[in-house]
């Protein structure tokens, strides 16, 4: 006679992805999904290296133009607008998963910058944020002597 592993657990699993097919099923057919979504928010990498902190933020399909950029303290934001296309009179939408509207993204910084030589640059849809640290924030090295 062989054994059989028992998994207490895969009776929980199997009925908790039908209850994720259940409630995916509802919200689909939900006439107004977007009452309960708080709509496009850009996506973004923050990155730190000895003098700088970098922020790179993806906004596809926007002009620098569309883009404002600011900080307060040391709290940074990102916000605008993604404008709608113009759509034809007789075009029948199969699915309309673009968002378009306006958007904001605050980042709360880690470390205080030099306000006054942030750079911002927007390549391909990328936005690149270069901010240089002040002199207080930069890493220092502690030497450990010999007892």
């Amino acid at each position: 006679m062989d054994l059989i592993p028992r998994k207490p657990f895969s009776e929980i699993s199997s009925l908790r992805n039908e209850m994720d097919r259940l409630w995916n099923r509802f919200l689909d057919d939900w006439p107004m999904p977007t009452m309960f979504s708080k709509g496009w928010a850009p996506m973004a990498d923050i990155s730190e290296t000895k003098d700088k902190l970098i922020v790179k933020a993806e906004l596809p399909g926007l002009d620098p133009q569309d883009i404002k950029l600011s900080l307060s303290g040391n709290l940074l934001t990102i916000e605008g607008e993604k404008k709608k296309e113009k759509e034809e009179k007789d075009e029948h939408h199969y699915y309309l998963e673009r968002y378009s509207g306006t958007f904001q993204r605050s980042f709360r910084l880690p470390v205080e910058v030099l306000e006054d030589k942030i750079e911002a640059k927007f390549d391909k849809g990328v936005l690149t944020i270069t901010m240089p640290k002040t002199a207080k924030s930069k890493k220092k090295e502690i030497k450990i002597n010999n007892a």
